[in-house]
């Protein structure tokens, strides 16, 4: 914290750097909204200088003789309407131009975040929190181009104010220069400002990243929350962050509330002592009373600009956090390498071949080492292992989520990493362990915009054993089926997910223990389907029960990282006691649950 204190000024430019960058992008929008607000900050300094000539020449000889010259009366009048007409076309273009700048910036900034989330692998995913990217993609967003809006105006303020200066010297010398040292003033401010409120800029930014993570945790486990009782500790979890943001909000708020007044009250004050100095050199015969209006006025008019720069710098704060924070998103590294070649062509099934496949999540420790085994076209293959041997870990190398660390993955003799952007997609689809729905109709989360025929996705749900609850259901495949489908069971969702992977006609299809809610009379008509359907799909299924392991014409035995054991079921059972102790400890298992809740397990 005490460092980011001592960085005001590098804050300050680094403030300018992220503008620079919006400025390149928006050269136009920002040329169109600054010289509008140049028109604005000439106009208003032409006021002062109507002002005066309406003083020496008006005003002052009306005293003197008694009355007021109705044509320089009419003269000063025309004056002050065109200079407002003028003035107010100048503020229209300025706000209008900053406005769309920023939403413009803030929309491409968004649109290159996500494009960046779903090119990262599921790798870099996993080491940041849904809620930090969440913050990154909004409030990051948000607060990264925020000066944007005060950035037109701060420019024509500026010029705005180099006029006024130079009207004030020529109108008197002297009190310009006493006017002017408010400027040395208002420099120490703004760097005091900035040390002070850098640092509690970003921990109110890196607060509302852990707030919204805890939020997100909170909603995504309900059920959990619901069901344990856990609504106290979660509210006071999320009430114990949230203070630390308003605590933090409140100590920039703090900051920002001195410092607001402070950059005000300076020219107010340089405006009494140039009004003091001003009538001793009148009563002097040094100056004259219209030249003491003039600077006056425009000390006034200067207060104005270094209010406004003030309201730029008083952002760059939360500006530069916000900016580091999406930066960091989009220079992470990480992001998956794609070849040139198409999809494989053909019928029916895919050839998968796996060489020497290792890897590891922590270095040095490899969960999967030298994994070999190929899957001929149309032929269907069970993964089965304890927990943590590696099944799910293997079903994320197969559809690429993750990269291999050594070794090889092959569709139809092509290297999944020579394969371009979308093209695994063409022929592989996986049916995960935990079946996602999204908060739209049973069309909708069958094809995911995908072109095919209600006739399609009825053949794709008969194969899931999804047709006869779909049809049941009020408005068929135009129900919706609500935030992740919780109108539906564990098991209609994994058959919903199911039919949204077959509907695509893979030619491998990688069932990651898709079919774990549902019940194995039902699990067994599914797959039986699967290999009836004429597809030709080549399967991979991670499975345990016997039933769904026996459907399968060879058996991978995950055991140590590795393939323990391939072949046959009954052959593995004959062989091979650790797998044989496997398959019967979870069967074992199955048939209690049967029996408690009062099921007869099929045979």
């Amino acid at each position: 914290m005490t460092e980011q204190r001592r960085s005001g000024t590098g804050t300050t430019l680094a403030g300018f750097a992220v503008l620079r960058v919006a400025i390149k992008r928006e050269p136009w929008i920002f040329a169109a909204s600054t010289i509008g607000s140049l028109l604005f900050g000439a106009l208003t300094v032409a006021d002062a200088w109507v002002l005066g000539w309406a003083t020496d020449h008006v005003v002052l000889p009306a005293f003197e003789e008694g009355k007021v010259r109705s044509g320089l009366l009419w003269a000063v009048l025309g004056l002050f309407v065109g200079v407002a007409i003028l003035r107010a076309v100048g503020i229209v273009a300025r706000r209008l131009g900053a406005g769309v700048m920023q939403y413009r910036m803030q929309a491409h900034t968004r649109r290159a975040v996500t494009r960046q989330y779903l090119s990262l692998p599921m790798s870099w995913h996993q080491q940041h929190p849904t809620g930090e990217l969440l913050s990154n993609a909004n409030s990051d967003v948000e607060a990264a181009w925020g000066p944007i809006a005060p950035l037109p105006m701060a420019v024509g303020t500026v010029a705005m104010m180099v006029i006024a200066v130079v009207q004030m010297l020529v109108a008197d010398l002297v009190l310009a220069v006493v006017g002017l040292l408010v400027f040395p003033l208002v420099i120490a401010t703004n760097v005091v400002y900035q040390r002070l409120a850098q640092g509690w800029a970003t921990r109110a930014q890196q607060l509302r990243a852990e707030l919204s993570e805890v939020a997100h945790e909170s909603f995504d486990g309900a059920m959990v929350v619901k069901t344990l009782g856990r609504e106290p500790e979660e509210t006071a979890r999320f009430r114990v962050k949230a203070e630390h943001l308003r605590d933090a909000n409140v100590r920039v708020g703090r900051i920002r509330a001195a410092f607001d007044p402070t950059l005000a009250a300076l020219p107010s004050l340089a405006v009494l002592v140039v009004l003091v100095i001003g009538v001793h050199r009148v009563l002097s015969g040094a100056t004259v009373p219209g030249d003491v209006v003039t600077v006056t006025y425009l000390l006034t008019v200067v207060s104005f600009p270094i209010r406004s720069i003030g309201w730029l710098l008083g952002e760059f704060p939360r500006s530069v956090v916000g900016y580091r924070r999406v930066d960091a998103v989009l220079r992470a590294t990480g992001s998956m390498e794609y070849g040139d070649a198409p999809a494989p062509a053909g019928g029916g099934g895919a050839r998968l071949e796996v060489d020497r496949l290792a890897y590891s999540y922590v270095p040095g420790r490899r969960l999967l080492r030298d994994v070999s085994f190929d899957v001929a076209p149309g032929r269907t293959v069970a993964l089965v292992g304890a927990t943590a041997s590696g099944k799910s870990t293997l079903t994320n190398l197969l559809t690429r989520l993750v990269d291999v660390d050594d070794g090889a993955i092959r569709v139809d003799g092509v290297d999944v990493r020579d394969l371009e952007r979308g093209a695994l997609a063409d022929v592989l689809a996986v049916v995960p362990q935990t079946a996602f729905l999204f908060d739209d109709t049973v069309r909708g989360n069958v094809t995911l915009g995908a072109e095919v025929t209600d006739d399609d996705v009825w053949a794709a749900l008969r194969i899931a054993q999804a047709d006869g609850f779909v049809a049941a259901l009020p408005a068929g495949l135009d129900t919706r089926l609500g935030e992740r489908g919780t109108s539906l069971s564990g098991g209609q969702r994994q058959r919903i997910s199911l039919a949204r992977a077959l509907v695509r006609r893979p030619r491998l299809l990688v069932l990651d223990d898709a079919t774990s809610a549902v019940d194995p009379e039902v699990e067994a008509r599914i797959l039986a389907g699967l290999r009836e359907s004429g597809t030709g799909s080549t399967l991979v299924v991670v499975a345990y029960r016997k039933a769904t392991i026996a459907l399968a014409d060879e058996v991978l035995y995950l055991a140590d990282g590795h393939v323990a054991d391939r072949g046959p079921h009954e052959d593995l059972v004959a062989r091979n006691p650790d797998y044989a102790r496997l398959v019967n400890a979870y069967e074992s298992e199955l048939g209690d649950r049967a029996e408690l809740s009062g099921e007869v397990l099929p045979s």
